[in-house]
């Protein structure tokens, strides 16, 4: 394929991604199903080229974007208060899954290798943060459930590609060591992790030396490819990498983005992260005419395949299901902690968290690099890409009508001491308040600024008077919009301040803060001193 012809080929997959989203928008259908199912169609279609996914290409292009963003808006305490779910799920879940399915898939297809077996269930195991985040997005459930769904989605890659490595490695030479897949697993995490640390932090610094809007934006994207690539480069996890460089900045956003910067950030990333999701279930639902002509382009081929495929998909659903209800009972019994501060939780939590495991383009991205002389490698293929298309469009269409159905509560008690928005809100304008009242005429003692309300009649008067009149006016001008703006930063500073203090959550701080960015961008426009657009 020409390097225009692959072009054509993007432009082409873009509009139908967008087509595909606009209709699942008006038939209620989750777009990452819309799109999957599209990609399909267009694998089989006559006449399309041939188009050859490169799994190293794809974790590269689209993993760190789309990593960066969903850890960039993860609550860190949320995820703190949930590190035991999330690791249960990360590490117990995935584990146990491997060797669920890795039994099954032999008992299924007895002449695979065990090291095969067990690299399919390393391949399968982990849900993907992509596809997690994309489904998640249209259904209502309870911040805390959000946030261990959407952790363990982002932090399982580690395990499951340590498990995938050594069963790889087992299935080629033979030859496997627990101690060493321990201590590749720790080094993953470790140096990943420290990586991503490092990396945000550099931003951060750079961050606060730049001043366009446009330099910030593309240094966040440069961030996660730096901290995803260099993390790979010493052998760590990428993945970890991006996303312990993701909460960094998501953290100290606040402190380090002025409102221009954010809006503009937030803008940019939007419509990248939306295009790359379109693509990514495209291009899985696209893998479909690998797959075919892995298996001899006949269906024939493909449906003797079948048996293990559906055992191991079912193998996948249920292992979660088996190891989710266990660990949701008893860790409050097991914790002190948990036993004081959480309600027995209901059978719907349970059923809701092991039916939420969809699978996505990490799964994909693995099977696809197997080695050609790995045994068995076109029957785990077929059943990754069985596995995916379940998760996606059987467990990601059924869970908003089971949640539903369950009548599970989307919403979540407050903890003790901390404010809601409304709340929130008094204080940032007291603030505000208390900052214009201590400006007060030298000579007089009387409030300089008392009818900040009248600004747009203050506008229609400066504009009617005469030329000579300007500099006055001007110099008013400049004074009333240092005052209100004084009263804006005032605010956002009693803001962070309640947030520091665990006073308000991290959702009532980006409502506020966003509030808070439109009225500082609103008064410099007027003011004549707002940022030039590029």
């Amino acid at each position: 394929m020409t390097p225009v012809a692959l072009f054509e080929l993007i432009l082409a997959l873009l509009g139908a991604a967008l087509l595909l989203s606009l209709v699942a928008g008006r038939l209620g259908f989750p777009p990452a199903a819309a799109l999957v199912l599209g990609g399909m169609v267009l694998a089989v279609a006559p006449g399309l080229p041939a188009f050859d996914l490169d799994p190293d290409l794809i974790m590269v292009l689209f993993l760190p974007p789309l990593l960066l963003e969903s850890a960039y808006f993860t609550v860190w305490r949320d995820f703190r208060a949930s590190l035991g779910p999330i690791l249960s799920l990360s590490l117990g879940a995935v584990l146990f899954t491997t060797l669920a399915v890795g039994l099954i898939a032999h008992a299924a297809a007895p002449v695979l290798p065990w090291a095969a077996c067990f690299a399919l269930g390393a391949i399968v195991s982990p849900p993907d943060a992509v596809a997690a985040k994309a489904v998640l997005a249209r259904v209502a459930l309870p911040r805390r459930m959000v946030t261990v769904l959407e952790g363990e989605s982002l932090v399982n890659d580690a395990s499951g590609l340590v498990l995938y490595r050594f069963a790889v490695a087992a299935a080629l030479t033979g030859s496997f060591s627990a101690w060493a897949a321990a201590g590749s697993f720790a080094w993953l995490a470790a140096a990943g992790v420290a990586v991503g640390l490092v990396s945000g932090l550099a931003v951060n610094a750079l961050v606060r030396r730049l001043h366009d809007a446009n330099a910030v934006t593309v240094l966040s994207f440069l961030a996660a490819y730096a901290a995803y690539l260099a993390a790979e480069e010493v052998h760590a996890s990428g993945v970890l990498a991006v996303v312990a460089c993701g909460l960094m900045l998501g953290g100290r956003e606040h402190e380090t983005f002025d409102a221009h910067v954010r809006r503009h950030a937030v803008a940019v990333w939007e419509f990248v992260v939306f295009v790359l999701e379109a693509l990514v279930f495209v291009l899985i639902g696209l893998a479909l005419r690998g797959v075919l002509a892995r298996t001899g382009g006949e269906f024939g081929t493909l449906a003797a395949e079948l048996p293990l495929a559906l055992a191991v998909t079912a193998a996948c659903v249920v292992a979660r299901l088996i190891w989710v209800f266990p660990a949701v009972y008893l860790r409050p019994i097991l914790s002190a902690r948990g036993r004081s501060q959480e309600p027995p939780p209901t059978p719907a939590v349970p059923l809701i968290v092991g039916w939420a495991g969809m699978r996505g383009v990490v799964t994909l991205a693995a099977a696809l690099a197997l080695p050609v002389e790995f045994p068995g490698r076109d029957a785990i293929l077929v059943a990754a890409f069985a596995v995916i298309l379940f998760t996606v469009l059987v467990q990601g269409t059924t869970l908003g009508p089971l949640i539903r159905r369950l009548r599970l509560d989307p919403g979540a008690r407050l903890p003790d001491g901390h404010l809601d928005a409304p709340m929130a809100r008094v204080v940032v304008n007291e603030a505000g308040l208390a900052s214009l009242e201590g400006l007060v005429s030298p000579e007089t003692g009387a409030l300089q600024h008392p009818r900040l309300v009248e600004e747009y009649r203050r506008r229609v008067r400066a504009t009617s008077r005469d030329r000579d009149e300007r500099a006055a006016l001007e110099a008013e001008k400049t004074e009333h919009f240092a005052a209100a703006l004084l009263a804006v930063r005032s605010g956002r500073s009693a803001l962070i301040a309640l947030h520091r203090e665990n006073r308000i959550h991290s959702s009532v701080l980006r409502q506020l803060e966003t509030e808070i960015d439109l009225e500082e961008l609103h008064l410099k426009r007027l003011a004549g001193t707002a940022p030039a657009q590029g």
